[in-house]
């Protein structure tokens, strides 16, 4: 990201609509302190989870009150509950730079999540940037400058039109969700290595798409490691796990190094 204003959003949205690569995290727990610490660390977006996540709207106006603390490298994004624009039209007035917006199938889902998030004549946002205000716009046409759609892409369907989603005008990226998308595929599970070949097919047809279209192309990932392999495969902006995840391995090692210095 234009490391001359980190953990803005006109930045922000300038890099990602530039395709430069990109690195976030993905929280899922509604704590505002360890959130606050993540930010920090140089990152360049933390994604707060209000579909699957464990945080409601109080929980999402705080945290990302939190992501930009004093120090903080990073923009809060929001993975809003549905494509509905009563949530997306919360997360951005709580102060989100841009919305993750789930189960996509069709071009005119990813035209109705753009609409969501544009203030008219170019969409339907109502207008009432409660805390938004303070860093995002407040004019119509520099929230519509400095706020990011992306329109996730995690169902069978929402693969077969990639390519329309994906010429949707207005819209900044898609965003992968590889779980949804594997078991889509046939997957048994969200991590079933028997369909590992239609699912990287999958994944070259997604980048490939957005591509063409000039856009931004996403994907969560279950480490870093895995994320740096993505993006040298051609994604433009990666997730890492999730602060959850990261609790309970760290926890669990440290239980095993303690277990096994007791044994000894």
């Amino acid at each position: 990201m234009t490391r001359d204003t980190p953990g803005t959003p006109a930045a922000f949205a300038t890099a990602l609509r530039a395709r430069e690569q990109l690195v976030g995290y993905w929280s899922v727990l509604d704590s505002p302190v360890s959130t606050e610490r993540v930010a920090r660390l140089g990152y360049d977006y933390v994604a707060l989870d209000a579909q699957h996540g464990l945080i409601e709207y109080k929980g999402l106006l705080t945290s990302l009150t939190a992501i930009d603390t004093k120090g903080s490298t990073a923009v809060g994004l929001v993975r809003v509950v549905a494509n509905d624009p009563a949530p997306i039209g919360q997360a951005l007035d709580a102060g989100a730079a841009g919305v993750i917006v789930p189960l996509v199938d069709t071009a005119q889902d990813a035209a109705d999540a753009v609409a969501a998030v544009r203030y008219p004549p170019l969409g339907r946002r109502s207008y009432g940037p409660m805390r938004s205000a303070l860093r995002i716009g407040p004019n119509p046409a520099e929230a519509h400058e400095q706020t990011v759609v992306l329109a996730m892409i995690e169902t069978a369907q929402g693969l077969a039109n990639v390519e329309e989603i994906c010429a949707t005008e207005g819209l900044d990226g898609i965003y992968v969700g590889p779980s949804d998308l594997r078991i889509a595929i046939g997957g048994a599970t969200s991590t079933d290595p028997a369909v590992a070949d239609r699912f990287e097919a999958a994944l070259v047809t997604v980048r490939e798409a957005a591509a063409a279209a000039g856009i931004a192309a996403g994907i969560h990932n279950a480490d870093g490691a895995s994320a740096a392999r993505r993006l040298a495969e051609g994604f433009t902006f990666a997730t890492v796990s999730s602060d959850l995840t990261h609790l309970e391995q760290i926890a669990g090692r440290h239980l095993a190094d303690a277990r096994q210095a007791g044994d000894a």
